[in-house]
């Protein structure tokens, strides 16, 4: 049952089923222009991005996408209002997906029109059953001025929000069948200077979820309320229902309604018009029947809409509305990109929010970096030690590796810094320096889907893939990494290690087949950061699932080796050997 006085009570925290960018923003303008400081829009349900750009007022936010309901506890649990603008054949299910995630969900709106009359029918078995108010399907929404606004009801763009005078409070409910109709009444009682106490378009098919008799009662029972404006159709029985609650006394206030669809008695055969049910088969269906059960239970009802205005104006009082100062919003601009890391405030540089300057007063280099690369500062002293550590370990690793042979044969041909170091730079991959990142999904995926380390060394076996983060062509269990030992050792400073201990076991079992099948310092590093991040940093699965999809775990050695690369390229340029060919003699030309 729809409850106005509770609506008006509540701290509207919604949710949106699908992206419907005008019908949204329309909702942000609104909280916008009440005086909000932040959204009531609170994440959009969909596919592709994780965030949407939208305005507050004149500053752009980003509202969080996710691609199921399961995306956060904390916000399902606020969770009180709701706007789908799913498809037809997708309403039910987002629905009742949508009921079992967010306990505290009060009111939902559906924008869809063609939903099946039988899914109409079991929503509305839900909304009892859940003691929850859903408006539609082919609703433009529910609004209470100067508090809610869910779907595009009073207009989507914000000059038409203001020219609806969305922002006073008024004593007149404004009940109707059809969305456009009922944005046209609001303005019209706007710009006659009549606010409203709220309205709703509880759609115009057959089955609607609110029917028009809840809402009449809702507009009874609500104490702000003073008189209701109701719009109609041809078609259905409702308005007999609203007849006998006027007869009855149960409906007090005073009732100005207008039935359209009276042109449909020239016609021989009944014609359909816009909405699904707005079809007369039978004579009491007719608009011309059903306005004059409205006349006789006591209503006052409009021949013809030029009269249903004057009803109105004659009937309401008006109210004068107080002078309002709004920010005119006409000249938003959207942002080409999008940046949270750094930037500059007044003049300053400023990284993560806070002036630079300041940062280096209190941070070190190494802290800096984690927390540039992740986009927000580490909580734990532990991740700026290791990201120390990993920056030493990953420097430089000799002449030999095909970074730096790229790095000094591009110095020696006389090109510049920038590209000797891309040059370097280009050659990392999963063979060379980029296995940090793969070796990091390869423990993730097998420590999260409970594999075996034997299962796991078996299935990489039949396919005949390189395992990333196993083997080295220089070192073995002859010859340890020295590197690794040391990583192995900070690794103490955990109470827990699955990704490394998963590791080490599948370490064990190539070790067993080939000397050199050791874990090898990519491995190592990707092991022992994820169980780091889990355990003195909070994340959880889907934010490492995420670090690894960005190819953050590279990061550390792409930052790390540029700095031997550019030392290659220096001692290149001290040295001026000259062009560097290849020896006739280190070819097989066979």
């Amino acid at each position: 049952m729809l409850n106005i006085q509770q609506l008006r009570k509540l701290e509207p925290q919604i949710i949106a089923l699908g992206n419907h960018r005008p019908i949204l923003q329309s909702m942000l303008d609104f909280d916008f222009y009440c005086g909000r400081t932040e959204p009531t829009l609170k994440a959009i349900i969909g596919t592709g991005k994780k965030f949407e750009k939208f305005f507050f007022g004149k500053r752009e936010i980003l509202i969080p996408v996710y691609h199921d309901l399961s995306h956060d506890i904390k916000i399902n649990a606020t969770i009180n209002g709701l706007i789908n603008v799913n498809s037809g054949r997708r309403t039910l299910a987002s629905m009742r997906a949508a009921i079992s995630a967010y306990p505290n969900l009060k009111t939902a709106v559906l924008f869809a029109e063609n939903v099946p009359e039988k899914h109409s029918l079991e929503m509305d078995k839900l909304a009892k059953t859940k003691n929850i108010t859903i408006t539609g399907p082919a609703s433009v929404g529910i609004l209470i001025p100067n508090h809610l606004k869910i779907g595009p009801i009073g207009g989507v763009d914000h000059r038409q929000l203001l020219s609806a005078k969305l922002f006073d409070t008024g004593a007149t409910a404004v009940l109707c069948s059809s969305g456009g109709m009922s944005n046209e009444i609001i303005n019209l009682l706007a710009h006659a200077n009549i606010p409203l106490s709220f309205a709703v378009a509880f759609g115009g098919d057959r089955f609607p979820v609110l029917t028009p008799k809840e809402a009449f009662l809702a507009a009874e029972n609500d104490p702000n309320t003073k008189q209701i404006v109701y719009f109609g159709e041809l078609g259905g029985y409702d308005e007999y229902e609203l007849a006998e609650l006027l007869k009855k006394k149960i409906i007090t206030k005073p009732v100005i309604a207008y039935i359209a669809g009276s042109v449909s008695a020239v016609f021989k055969e009944p014609p359909q018009f816009g909405h699904a049910k707005a079809l007369a088969q039978r004579g009491a269906e007719t608009a011309v029947a059903k306005a004059e059960a409205l006349t006789d239970a006591g209503a006052l009802v409009g021949k013809s809409f030029a009269q249903f205005l004057n009803l109105i104006t004659k009937n309401i009082m008006t109210q004068k509305s107080p002078p309002q100062t709004q920010i005119d919003l006409s000249d938003r601009r959207a942002s080409l990109f999008t940046c949270r890391i750094s930037g500059d405030k007044n003049g300053s540089p400023t990284i993560l929010g806070q002036e630079l300057v300041a940062a280096v007063k209190t941070m070190s280099y190494s802290e800096m970096v984690i927390a540039l690369l992740l986009g927000k500062k580490p909580k734990s002293k532990e991740l700026a030690q290791f990201t120390d550590l990993a920056l030493k370990l990953l420097i430089d690793h000799g002449p030999y590796v095909s970074g730096a042979v790229n790095t000094m044969i591009t110095a020696r041909a006389g090109k510049d810094l920038v590209s000797a170091l891309c040059a370097g730079l280009l050659t990392i991959g999963d063979r060379f320096g980029g296995a940090i990142n793969e070796a990091a999904l390869n423990w993730f995926t097998a420590v999260n889907q409970k594999i075996a380390a034997a299962n796991f060394v078996e299935n990489f076996a039949s396919a005949k893939k390189i395992i990333a983060g196993i083997g080295h062509k220089k070192y073995s269990s002859h010859q340890p990494d020295e590197r690794v030992k040391l990583i192995l050792e900070f690794a103490k400073k955990l109470k827990f290690h699955p990704h490394l201990d998963f590791a080490l076991g599948v370490a064990k079992i190539t070790l067993a087949k080939k000397a050199n099948l050791i874990l090898n310092v990519d491995g190592a590093l990707a092991a022992v950061l994820l169980d780091l991040l889990q355990e003195k940093e909070n994340y959880q699965k889907e934010e490492l699932s995420e670090l690894i999809a960005s190819g953050f775990f590279n990061s550390l050695f792409i930052l790390a080796r540029s700095v031997g690369f550019a030392a290659h390229f220096l001692e290149q340029r001290r040295l001026d050997e000259g062009l560097f060919r290849l020896p006739e003699d280190s070819v097989n030309n066979g």
